[in-house]
């Protein structure tokens, strides 16, 4: 095995979510994951806690979303409401065989049932914005992913675990590192109200105050490297055009551009799959609306990777997501879609906070 998975695994339960004797731990994954998910069970297994596997069947969940009914879709097996209520901590293993094994259902379909999955979702964003229960998402690389971003599995992997920094000696110092630079950012920024981005075919404004900044450095995603928060939900005016496609769903919709008035995306349009991107934007009422604002600061993700755990870290970006606002930053919006998409800002962009400029063309003036 590769030395490395040992290593991830062990930072994932030391370091992000901190694991504890006696924990009952949640580890879910795709059977392409398998040798990362063994690793994590048996060091939680070591650590004393009581972790137990769901494996992931992608087949199914294309089953399900074809040939459901309403009532079927409607229905939350009690074993998942028990999961979401009791568990401890919780490590989802992403990575699998076909990344694109969804992209031929109706969106419509996913969006409902998504929609019927929201009370789930809201009560594991608040137990995990109460800090009563730890969690981290992570990914192990595999052939589908490694095609997604053109690389062979090789160079892919070195790609992984180097935005992890998983490579080097200690990767927590560094983690703890990163997390001492990005809290002195945190609290210049949570003293803001307006903020104002500008760059190509871009000139957003939106509201900020009151809100909280979270210092995103491992704890909940890894690799990591971004700070966010959610702007006032009627505050964002302007329009943006993302940079990279946006992908979700196993959907890649290319060249998106948005156009907002009083918070509120009143008209899109999309170069590629513009009518699924329609349609997820139609999914609810707070699905048009801003839940995140964020910088990415992983200046070790130095290229796409049609993958949005890496690419919405990529330093010298931004991403806005539709949907759902994370709790812990104070926002108030609400959806069953939470879908991030990024703007390059290394060239010919800055960032304004209450008029002083703040960040230019792809780092922190600050």
């Amino acid at each position: 095995m590769d030395p490395r998975v040992k290593k991830l695994a062990d930072v994932l339960l030391n370091y992000s979510v901190k694991l504890k004797k006696g924990q009952w731990l949640k580890i879910q994954g795709e059977v392409a994951t398998l040798p990362l998910i063994t690793e994590v069970y048996e060091q939680a297994i070591k650590l004393g806690a009581n972790p137990f596997v769901q494996v992931i069947v992608p087949e199914a969940q294309e089953a399900f979303l074809k040939y459901a009914t309403e009532e079927q879709m409607k229905f939350i097996a009690p074993n998942l409401k028990l999961e979401v209520d009791r568990i401890d901590a919780l490590v989802h293993i992403w990575g699998g065989t076909n990344t694109r094994n969804l992209s031929r259902i109706d969106p419509k379909r996913q969006a409902k049932a998504q929609q019927y999955r929201r009370p789930l979702s809201e009560k594991l964003m608040k137990r995990i914005g109460n800090k009563d229960l730890s969690w981290v998402g992570t990914l192990y690389p595999t052939h589908s992913s490694a095609q997604d971003a053109d690389m062979s599995l090789t160079d892919y992997e070195d790609f992984v675990y180097r935005a992890g920094h998983v490579h080097a000696g200690d990767p927590v110092k560094h983690w703890k590192k990163i997390e001492k630079e990005q809290n002195r950012l945190v609290k210049i920024l949570n003293q803001i109200d307006q903020l104002h981005i500008l760059s190509n075919d871009t000139d957003l404004k939106m509201r900020v105050k009151g809100r909280k900044w979270i210092n995103c450095c491992g704890t909940e995603n890894f690799p990591d490297g971004e700070i966010f928060t959610a702007p006032l939900e009627t505050s964002v005016e302007g329009h943006i055009r993302y940079s990279f496609p946006a992908v979700y769903g196993g959907r890649e919709v290319e060249d998106v551009r948005l156009e907002f008035k009083k918070g509120k995306v009143i008209k899109e349009t999309a170069a590629k799959n513009e009518a699924f991107l329609t349609s997820m934007l139609n999914m609810d009422k707070g699905a048009r609306f801003v839940g995140e604002v964020a910088i990415g600061t992983n200046y070790e993700i130095k290229r796409f990777s049609r993958n949005i755990l890496f690419d919405e870290k990529i330093g010298g970006t931004c991403h806005l997501a539709v949907g759902a606002s994370i709790p812990e930053s104070g926002g108030k919006n609400k959806s069953a879609l939470h879908w991030d998409m990024i703007c390059d800002l290394k060239k010919d962009s800055e960032i304004t906070a209450d008029g002083k400029v703040i960040y230019r063309n792809g780092k922190f003036t600050i």
